[in-house]
């Protein structure tokens, strides 16, 4: 269990590196007085099948789950309990998204106490905030 629970945190840390490396690119092309490209489109690079078989598993177990959500400018945090198989649940998630939306920015926040909630953090680039309410419901 503990070797689990250090997997996880080694992938949520993992993300986490990604996207400190990814804003630091940004400030440094901003400081370069360049822009970053981006996205051409927002699209989910599942098959169709794919996308309706992750709907009705792993997006609608969350969906149950989802205690609080609140709107930010580009994209949604969303509450959870604090418990282990939520943050097992959560990392899946985000390494399966992070395959078949790779325009997805996350931030998960982890108390050392299981008793606290998790905060889930989906951001992107524009128009992303529809694509999340369009494509994952959440």
């Amino acid at each position: 269990m503990l070797t689990q629970l250090f997997i996880y945190l080694a992938v949520i840390i993992c993300v986490d590196s990604q996207q400190n490396s990814r804003k630091m690119n940004k400030t440094d092309r901003k400081q370069a007085g360049t822009k970053q490209a981006g996205p051409t489109s927002l699209s989910c690079k599942l098959t169709t099948p794919e996308l309706r078989q992750r709907k009705k598993t792993v997006i609608a177990s969350l969906k149950k789950q989802v205690l609080e959500k609140r709107e930010l400018e580009n994209g949604f945090s969303y509450r959870f309990t604090g418990a282990d198989a939520m943050v097992n649940e959560l990392a899946e998630f985000i390494k399966t998204e992070r395959i078949c939306c790779d325009f997805f920015e996350f931030s998960l926040s982890v108390s050392g106490r299981p008793d606290n909630p998790l905060w889930l953090t989906i951001t992107g680039p524009e128009g992303v905030k529809d694509f999340i309410a369009r494509e994952i419901g959440l």
